[in-house]
């Protein structure tokens, strides 16, 4: 199992990220908002990732949080969804949206994923809902406290870090930030303030 790939990207497509790792290259699926917050080509990075095994071969895919990853993991053990479904829903909403979603049953909502119908938001929903219900967090409309606050900032700076931020640098980036922002949104402000 390859649990993360810390390594130079090399390039990015509309899809995947192409990411070198002692001179080997992997080619990571990846959703849409992950693909958005990475950095330039030529930058160091370090992605979490499932290595999906089919008829048709082996499939990588990566996510810039464990929480994105958990969410992945959680939508391909319904059935009749697999990873490039479940890959358009993390490119479709942010991880908080898409749990909120299935918690409110917002069948219609969960709909505007491509590839899912009506009969297949509701089995999403119906398998999911109870599994995720204790997942919300700043969705759901409750403060967070500040440990969660603290948790996400230290993976947003472990992100910049990898991505070849100093320390200094990190901290005047997240200096300020918003308490109700969540990984992806407090990495993309951090991103902002450093003009990258």
């Amino acid at each position: 199992m390859i649990a993360f790939l810390n390594g130079k990207l090399v390039a990015k497509s509309l899809t995947c990220a192409y990411i070198e790792v002692s001179g080997v290259g992997f080619e990571v699926s990846m959703s849409q908002t992950s693909l958005s917050l990475l950095p330039e080509s030529g930058s160091n990075v370090m992605v979490h990732t499932y290595l999906n095994v089919s008829d048709s071969g082996f499939s990588l895919y990566g996510f810039l949080s464990e929480r994105e990853e958990e969410l992945f993991k959680q939508l391909i053990g319904v059935s009749g969804i697999g990873p490039k479904i479940a890959l358009a829903a993390l490119s479709t909403f942010e991880a908080n949206d898409l749990v909120s979603a299935v918690i409110a049953q917002d069948v219609a909502k969960v709909s505007k994923i491509p590839g899912v119908g009506k009969k297949s938001a509701q089995r999403i929903i119906l398998e999911l809902k109870d599994k995720i219900s204790g997942d919300v967090d700043m969705s759901s409309g409750a403060k967070s406290s500040d440990t969660d606050v603290s948790d996400v900032k230290a993976l947003v700076r472990s992100a910049l870090i990898s991505m070849g931020f100093t320390d200094a640098e990190c901290s005047a980036a997240l200096d300020k930030a918003p308490a109700d922002m969540d990984e992806s949104k407090l990495l993309q402000y951090a991103l902002k303030r450093l003009g990258s």
